[in-house]
Order: structure tokens, then C-alpha cells, then sequence
């Protein structure tokens, strides 16, 4: 059998047209195919990292309420100013009834501390040790927030187990007009 021109164009042809759209056609679709999984991981990435960051938002969130709750806790034991008069009253209640003398007060100026005010209170305290020391654990028992600085005591001569105690007292307490 003899291969003549038309047979061989037809062959040529024939093979031809695969290569073709091989060349054509199933090439760029299969770039196209690669481009589109790449792209498909990458947004598979994105979305894991975005639901990570969803979790931990969703995490901060229920700490940030916890955080706000105690809070208004702490905020719910500091007096307003109309009501630091009454705490000086049971400060010195507390004194009276741990068997102390009557306290001597000096109240200073309030300071501003952070978004409060702390109202020093100079005290003076006479009695036996013993009564002072309970004193101690019953306004450590208080709801309300004092912090007691620049301590002094001194032993009494005149009696064993008398003395002296002068501090600072500090009473923290929101402004009425932050309520």
C-alpha cells in the first residue's frame, strides 16, 4: 500500500488534531484547574484562621464580661461621698466596741485616685493592744475598701500592754457624680 499526498495530509491531520487540543484546550484548562485548587487552599487557610480568631473573640468576649463583672462588684463596695461620714462612723464604732478610747479624726483633703477618690483620715488611737489588734481583723472585715499607711504605735508607759497607734486611714469612694 502506497501512501499518497491525501492520505498523508489526512494522517497529519488526524494526528494533528489531539496535539491540538491537547495544546489548546486541556493545557490552559489544566493551569486553570491548578489555579483555582491554590486558590482554594489559600481561602481553606484564610477561613481557618478566621475561625480561630472567631474562638478567641468569642473567648475575650466571655472574659471581658467576667472582667466587668467583678468589676461592678469592687464598684459595688466603694461608697459614694455622702456615705464616707457613715464609714468614719462605724471606723470608730469598730474602736469604741474593741475596747480603744474614742478615736481622734482629722480629716484631710481627697485625693484623686484613678477613676476614684481616697479620703485620708488622720487617726489617733489609745487602748491595749490586744483591743487595737481586733480592731485590725474587724475593719479588715469591712465590705468597703481602706488601706491603713504610715503606721505608728507606741508602747504606754504608764500601763503594760497600753499604746498609742497613729495612721492614716484611707477610704475610697466613687464621686456622687459618677453614678
Amino acid at each position: 500500500m502506497r501512501i499518497g499526498l491525501r492520505e498523508a495530509f489526512l494522517l497529519a491531520v488526524l494526528l494533528a488534531l489531539p496535539l491540538a487540543s491537547w495544546w489548546l484546550v486541556f493545557r490552559p484548562q489544566n493551569s486553570e484547574i491548578a489555579q483555582a485548587r491554590r486558590e482554594i487552599e489559600h481561602k481553606r487557610a484564610m477561613l481557618a484562621k478566621v475561625q480561630e480568631t472567631t474562638t478567641r473573640t468569642t473567648d475575650l468576649a466571655k472574659e471581658n464580661e467576667d472582667i466587668r463583672g467583678r468589676i461592678q462588684a469592687i464598684e459595688a463596695t466603694l461608697p459614694t461621698d455622702k456615705e464616707v461620714d457613715t464609714i468614719v462612723r462605724q471606723v470608730s464604732e469598730l474602736a469604741v466596741a474593741a475596747g480603744l478610747d474614742a478615736p481622734g479624726i482629722k480629716s484631710e483633703k481627697p485625693i484623686p485616685a484613678a477613676m476614684y477618690m481616697e479620703q485620708p483620715l488622720k487617726m489617733k488611737m489609745n487602748g491595749e493592744f490586744t483591743g487595737f489588734h481586733e480592731f485590725l481583723i474587724k475593719l479588715e472585715d469591712l465590705p468597703r475598701k481602706t488601706r491603713i499607711s504610715d503606721m505608728k504605735i507606741t508602747r504606754s508607759s504608764d500601763v503594760n500592754g497600753n499604746m498609742t497607734a497613729e495612721f492614716t486611714l484611707s477610704i475610697y469612694f466613687q464621686p456622687e457624680s459618677r453614678k
